[in-house]
């Protein structure tokens, strides 16, 4: 049988250690490297070539990742295949950030002479302070940690994750140095939930031409309820003569005619429509507009144009459709 509570006794232990060199990490953080380090990318007119080998190489990928998405142009390059043709990626703008615990890395090392040859500084991130990266490289970010979590000090643990928490270290800083603004996060992620809500305009979104619920004042209310059912919207925009608005009428109107027992087919929709009802145009966005049915506690909206004449028409409906909730 396997013993449950020891495997429980070792999930700890590893988180434990892993704390332990993230508390470690602090030292590191605060020396004048790691502010040099942000000084040079955020100084950088090219992008910032991130490389390293096995472990170190997959968290070097998620780090140009998180540095791309949050302002600093950014991608990973395998170290063997920069060897073979990969490094005509780098430029003379650039900067290259080496990964490797052990810092000698020798498909790493390798690269260096051609690297310094064109003049891209290196930031190393290792270890081992006394390494040859280290001693190589313009800059060096230590990433140092007490123990792996692995028993056998074999399978890199504590160290990969201290060099996930440097790369983020690095990517928050940046961002914050560059005033990175939510706008500017959703326009490097505009198929995630984020980019849709704050990319996505109301004529993204809103139902327009023949779907448009429109009536005149002068029909009876129920002329105005085949509109609203037809168009499924729950509302339908009141207009005048001349085609401005002059109200809305919605299912919640209804409820009351019901409740003062007003003629269906006698009474005109002008004298029980909402009049001066919340409006908003085509160009703002959708993630405003459904501020705006919060605050106001309403499910649909008119979308009017510079004349006051019905252009579209949304609900909350079509907001969770288009992700915006």
């Amino acid at each position: 049988m396997i013993d449950q509570k020891q495997l429980r006794q070792w999930g700890r232990q590893v988180i434990d250690i892993e704390k332990t060199a993230l508390d470690n990490l602090y030292q590191y953080v605060d020396s004048d490297e790691f502010g040099q380090a942000c000084e040079l990318i955020l100084q950088c007119k090219g992008k910032v070539i991130v490389m390293g080998m096995g472990k170190s190489g997959h968290i070097g990928n998620k780090i140009s990742a998180t540095l791309a998405s949050t302002g600093t142009p950014a991608f990973f390059v395998h170290p063997g295949e920069a060897s073979h043709g990969d490094l005509g990626a780098l430029a003379k703008n650039d900067i290259v950030l080496a990964i490797s615990n052990s810092g000698e890395s020798s498909e790493i090392l390798t690269l260096l002479p051609v690297i310094q040859r064109m003049g891209v500084p290196v930031i190393a991130v290792t270890g081992k302070p006394n390494s040859n990266m280290a001693r190589l490289s313009k800059l060096h970010l230590c990433i140092e940690v007490p123990e792996e979590a692995c028993p056998l000090g074999l399978a890199p643990t504590s160290s990969t994750t201290a060099t996930l928490v440097m790369g983020d270290a690095l990517a928050v800083a940046l961002l914050q140095a560059r005033g990175f603004t939510r706008d500017d996060f959703a326009l490097s992620h505009p198929g995630g939930s984020l980019g849709r809500k704050l990319l996505l305009k109301v004529s993204d979104v809103m139902h327009q031409g023949a779907d448009v619920p429109i009536v005149n004042s002068s029909v009876c209310i129920t002329e105005s309820l085949y509109e609203i059912s037809n168009k499924g919207l729950g509302m339908t925009a009141v207009t005048d003569d001349g085609g401005q608005l002059v109200g809305i009428f919605t299912d919640g109107d209804l409820r009351r005619v019901i409740d003062a027992e007003k003629n269906l087919r006698t009474t005109a929709i002008a004298d029980v429509m909402t009049p001066n009802c919340i409006t908003i145009s085509a160009d703002i966005l959708a993630a405003q507009a459904l501020q705006i049915m919060d605050e106001k506690s309403i499910n649909g909206l008119i979308v009017v144009d510079n004349d006051q004449q019905p252009v579209g028409a949304l609900n909350m409906l079509d907001m969770v459709k288009a992700g915006v909730i």
